[in-house]
């Protein structure tokens, strides 16, 4: 691991101003990605086998998934879009209305939290910073990491950039290990194998995702 022991040189007091309260997420909208997945694929006409098929995912994992028991990986959530010829937009958030959106530091959109893929321990939270926007092609969003270094890599069609505001962040990308600070950024294909998760405590990330 590639660590670096010097001090941020950006104020961590610039981005407590810059983003608000964002460890502060509600629980409204927490347990909706399940019910729209089995929403969608219902709509399409899909049995859990069928959906199984097309995903690569155990049936009783999805299952787990609709009934809100595991709350999926953005990673994860990206591939069931893909399987439904959704966008990821709707499942994480909404389609959006709007040709703009402007998100003031303390309006930020409480999204959903992702967990371990046995529903035992939370990952990550995160909310979205500009969901109304209609037909739009990257999710941006500030997201709130714990520890967890052994938990799995994932692969997923798109392209990601991460920039980190608090905390120190571990990488594994393409077998390589980095440690972030805040002020430090990574952008990567996410067909290339990754990993990100705080190092110590919480870290907070601002995440652009590109679904490709």
């Amino acid at each position: 691991m590639d660590i670096k022991d010097h001090k941020p040189y950006i104020s961590v007091d610039y981005f407590e101003d810059l983003t608000g309260d964002v460890s502060g997420t509600g629980a409204d909208h927490m347990e909706e990605i399940g019910e729209r997945i089995r929403i969608l694929r219902e709509e399409k006409g899909l049995t859990l086998d069928e959906f199984s098929h097309l995903t690569g995912f155990d049936v009783d994992f999805l299952l787990k998934i609709e009934n809100n028991e595991v709350q999926p990986q953005l990673g994860t959530v990206i591939k069931l879009s893909k399987a439904l010829d959704e966008a990821f937009c709707r499942i994480v958030s909404c389609v959006g209305d709007r040709l703009y959106s402007i998100t003031r530091k303390d309006e930020a959109k409480p999204m959903a939290r992702s967990t371990s893929q046995k529903g035992k321990r939370q990952i990550y939270t995160y909310k979205g910073l500009a969901p109304e926007v209609r037909g739009r092609h990257m999710e941006a969003m500030t997201v709130i990491l714990e520890e967890g270094m052994d938990e799995a890599e994932s692969v997923h069609q798109g392209e990601e950039f991460i920039y980190v505001l608090e905390g120190r962040v571990y990488l594994k990308i393409g077998g390589d290990e980095f440690t972030l600070d805040p002020g430090d950024s990574v952008y990567y294909l996410s067909t290339v194998p990754h990993h990100i998760c705080a190092i110590k405590g919480k870290a907070v990330i601002l995440a652009v995702l590109y679904e490709g």
